[in-house]
């Protein structure tokens, strides 16, 4: 008597479902732990919230993303290859465990940027091995190394990382599906609902943070799926830089502003426009809402026009990220003259 191997859909089905209960089961079980063992942030100048809070929590993810996402990605077609998929895997387990002892006891930047840089470029040289030249894994670990910095720069406030990862899953997961990388866009989703199953628990008033094991993590999995997806098809990237304009307009304007000021701008800080937005009296709810908002008023349909209309791609992204700049100038303008008038009155 044979067994019949599972259907695509059910394998599908089993990896997403198992991403969200494994990451649900694994943050309730982290924020015991984060109590037992002191891995508390607690308030202070450059943090947003009041009340010391358990971190640590995106281990949820981690583990909600490596038993579901390298088993699509293998599994299911058509798969970007044993060494994709061996790469990643290795680079989500070295990314988090550097963070997961960050989180534990700060560590210096150079272990931790070490381990990054290391990751990202095992990743990059399998992904490039697909395309017309390995040369490629030079910007692609640039912006990979980016990609991991900048989530971990946006993680500030209740749920606004958490809401981010969860649009740009489900719909990274429908241009994939759309675009014929079923494999990848099962992948996609599973990393949506083990968001979506630490959000349940981040969302505000915040039960624990995500902290640097699911930050950094998290940027490296996004940097990953988009990646996956340029290699597949090289016209699905302006997709996907649109689904992550918000959190890279506002990381790298805040970082370029602090540079050319001439701050230090690898030191902690409350410099983001979603920082100023709390500052100012706003609560994290309302600021991750709006920038939820950015996401399903111009972020989704923008990468929809794109991945339908792709000789208009670049066209849409460059419009998308002009519009978005103008946005984060605006509200940084109107935080400056709020706070001004306080000052004043």
């Amino acid at each position: 008597m044979s067994l019949s191997f599972p259907s695509p859909m059910a394998i599908a089905l089993g990896c997403m479902v198992a991403a969200f209960l494994v990451s649900f089961a694994c943050v309730r079980a982290a924020i015991a732990y984060a109590h037992r063992r002191g891995m508390l942030d607690a308030p202070g100048q450059r943090r947003s919230h009041t009340i010391p809070t358990p971190r640590g929590g995106g281990i949820g993810i981690v583990i909600g993303v490596l038993v579901s996402m390298p088993a699509a990605l293998w599994l299911l077609p058509p798969s970007p290859g044993v060494a994709i998929v061996g790469a990643f895997t290795v680079g989500v387990i070295a990314i988090a465990a550097i963070g997961w002892l960050d989180d534990h006891g700060s560590l210096p930047i150079k272990p931790r940027l070490a381990i990054q840089l290391g990751a990202t470029l095992l990743f990059c040289l399998a992904v490039s091995a697909h395309t017309a030249s390995l040369w490629w894994a030079a910007p692609l670990v640039l912006a990979g190394v980016w990609c991991i910095n900048l989530h971990n720069f946006m993680d500030g406030i209740d749920g606004i990382a958490a809401l981010q990862v969860v649009v740009f899953g489900a719909a990274t997961g429908i241009i994939a599906v759309d675009a014929g990388a079923f494999g990848i866009g099962i992948a996609a989703g599973c990393l949506d609902l083990a968001a979506l199953g630490f959000w349940f628990f981040n969302r505000s008033p915040a039960r624990i943070f995500m902290g640097d094991v699911g930050s950094a993590t998290v940027g490296f999995i996004v940097f990953a799926l988009t990646a996956m997806l340029w290699a597949w098809r090289t016209d699905l990237l302006w997709p996907e830089l649109i689904l992550s304009s918000a959190f890279v307009i506002d990381a790298t304007l805040t970082l370029l502003v602090r540079m050319l000021r001439g701050a230090r701008w690898y030191t902690p800080h409350r410099e983001h426009l979603y920082q100023w937005l709390v500052r100012r009296g706003n609560t994290h709810s309302r600021v991750a809402g709006g920038y939820l908002v950015w996401n399903l008023a111009i972020s989704v349909p923008g990468a929809w026009i794109a991945l339908r209309h792709p000789a208009v791609a670049p066209a849409c992204c460059g419009v998308a990220y002009l519009l978005g700049a103008a946005v984060w100038r605006t509200g940084k303008r109107s935080c400056l003259r709020r706070r001004e008038r306080h000052v004043v009155a």
